[in-house]
Parts: structure tokens; sequence; C-alpha cells
């Protein structure tokens, strides 16, 4: 296990340390507006979810306090990515993965502060929806460069890169088509978890049973693969039945009267 390895082991063990205090100071304490608004799934809940809300809302009132921008984290997050995919090409797994965990918080900072300094906007939601994908990219790219000798291994990271890019582009389609749709088990809040801990005890798998370097994390990433996929399929299926379904409600009735459609001149 290399220097940097050990020191991202020790920084993720010190943020764990933290779960069994939340759990003290949080008995009867109201859940996080934005975080009961969220549906849960077998991965992350809301206690998880409300536990990191808990831990980042000092630095999230010193951000709002100073006026610092949302689009600083959007960039930071593309940054993160991109340093997240020049750790796992340098085989540096347990970095990569604090990398992965510091671009997810770089996306949740931007929201949340947009949304407290009233900033939300068209421009900001689609620069953020769009920059998440480059992070991931990046960071997948250099898992890719990772596993250079492995072609079963290359193929598991681009499976998960291509489903992980569908499940945003069937929740963006059906969103523009009027149908508003976040269902599935490997989201990207979810990927973000799993990449991460897989990455931060891949050493530690490796050491301890005297594993391939990274063989943990790619177990991980076929994981990501699969469930992203079929994340993906399940979108497709659900908003095109909603889709049908408006669309149905929409047709006239066999009594109603039919409008006849007039043509012009120049009609073809």
């Amino acid at each position: 296990m290399s220097p940097l390895d050990a020191f991202a082991l020790a920084a993720a063990a010190a943020l764990l340390l933290t779960m069994p205090l939340y759990a003290l100071v949080s008995r009867g304490r109201p859940r996080d507006p934005e975080v009961a608004a969220r549906p849960t799934t077998v991965l992350l809940g809301h206690w998880v979810r409300d536990w990191l809300m808990w831990v980042i809302a000092p630095l999230e009132r010193a951000l709002v306090r100073a006026r610092v921008s949302p689009l600083v984290f959007n960039l930071a997050g593309v940054g993160l990515g991109a340093a997240a995919g020049v750790a796992y090409a340098q085989g540096a797994p347990a970095a990569g993965g604090w990398l992965v965990l510091l671009g997810g918080a770089a996306d949740v900072f931007d929201g949340r502060i947009a949304r407290a300094r009233g900033m939300i906007s068209p421009a900001g939601a689609f620069l953020d929806s769009t920059l998440d994908r480059f992070a991931e990219a990046f960071a997948f790219a250099g898992m890719a460069m990772f596993y250079a000798g492995s072609p079963l291994r290359i193929l598991a990271v681009a499976l998960a890169l291509g489903g992980s890019l569908l499940v945003s582009y069937t929740r963006a389609r059906g969103e523009g088509l009027g149908v508003s749709f976040r269902g599935g088990l490997m989201q990207r809040a979810e990927r973000l978890v799993l990449l991460a801990l897989a990455s931060l005890l891949d050493p530690v798998a490796v050491t301890a049973l005297h594993w391939a370097a990274g063989s943990l994390l790619v177990l991980a990433v076929a994981f990501i693969a699969l469930a992203s996929t079929a994340t993906a399929a399940f979108r497709t299926v659900a908003i095109a039945r909603a889709l049908d379904q408006a669309e149905r409600r929409a047709r006239p009735g066999p009594g109603a009267p039919r409008r006849r459609l007039r043509r012009g001149r120049g009609a073809s």
C-alpha cells in the first residue's frame, strides 16, 4: 500500500468516525428538507444523506456568507473528476476514491448554495448536469488506463461509463418531453459512493487477500455497469409508458367530434 493510499484510508476512517456522533445529536432532529424530497434506494437511505448534510453544513453556511458562486463548484467538480482520472491512471485507487467523493461534494455544494442564494436558473441547471458528465467521463477514462492490460476490465469500465450516461440521458430526455422520473437503483449519488468505497478499500483487499491491484475496484465497476444499464432500461420503459398514457388521455373519445385538417395550397 502506497503512502498516498494509506493517507486516503486514514482520512476516510476519520470521516466515518463522525457517524456515531451524528447518531447521538440527530435524535429528534428534523430531516433536511432537500433530503426528505429525494427518493431513497437500497444503497443510500435518508439517514446517510442527512449525515452528509450535517457534516458539510458549517462549510456550506460559510460559503453562502462569503457569496461564493455555484459555478465555482461546477468547475471544481470537473477538475476533481479529471484529477481522479489521473490518480486511477497512476495506480492510486484510494486517492482516486477520495477525489471522486470530493467531486460529489462539490456537486452537492453547487445545488445547495444556488438554492440558498436564490440563483437557480436553466443555465445553471444545464451546466450542473452537463459538467457532471464530464467529471464522470474523466474518472472512468483514468480507470480504463489503469486496466489497459486487460480487455475484459476495460469492457467493464466502458459499460459502466455508457450505463452512467444513459441513466442521465433517459431522465433528461424524459423531462424534455414532460415526464420527470428519477427511479432506479444506480443513480449518480449511488455510483459515486460505490465507486469511492471500492476505491478506498481496494488497497486493503489487495494486501489482505493477495489479489492483483484493482481487483476489488473492477468488481464494483462491473456492478455499476450492470446496475446502471438496468436503471437506464427501467427508466426507458417507465417513461415510454408514461408518455403513451399521456397521449392516450389526450386523444378524443369515440363519440367526440373530429376536427378536419385543413391544408393550404403549399401543404405537403
